[in-house]
């Protein structure tokens, strides 16, 4: 919910711009350059710090797919870091995986000759 508010409030400002600059000033130059910044900042602040903070304190919405190939078995919070295990059983090594904040820092540990007690076909 607090994903959808703050992409609310985001493209509610783009609008005061276009609305306040761009038809009340008549300076569309102006009003579309302004609204840009606002969007890249926006989406800037969401992507790089804010994201993975809505998620972990406050019920924000986040995906993430588990490779094909692979059974997930755990996820965890590090910080405000995600990080989230998984099984390959053609290579029987179990991998956690981070996602960070704008996946710039991500970690990722493997483990060999992992058995996770998953039945075999």
């Amino acid at each position: 919910m607090i994903t959808y508010l703050y992409w609310f409030v985001v493209f509610a400002l783009v609008a005061g711009a276009l609305f306040g600059i761009g038809i009340k000033a008549q300076n569309w130059k102006a009003a579309i350059a302004i609204a840009l910044v606002i969007l890249v900042a926006g989406w800037g602040t969401y992507f790089f710090r804010l994201q993975q903070v809505f998620v972990k304190r406050y019920g924000g919405v986040m995906s993430i797919s588990v490779p094909a190939g692979q059974h997930h078995l755990a996820a965890t919070w590090k910080d405000d870091n995600l990080w989230i295990e998984n099984y390959d059983p053609k290579t029987n090594t179990c991998t956690f995986s981070e996602y960070s904040k704008g996946n710039m820092l991500q970690g990722k540990v493997t483990i060999t000759n992992c058995n996770p007690l998953i039945p075999q076909k």
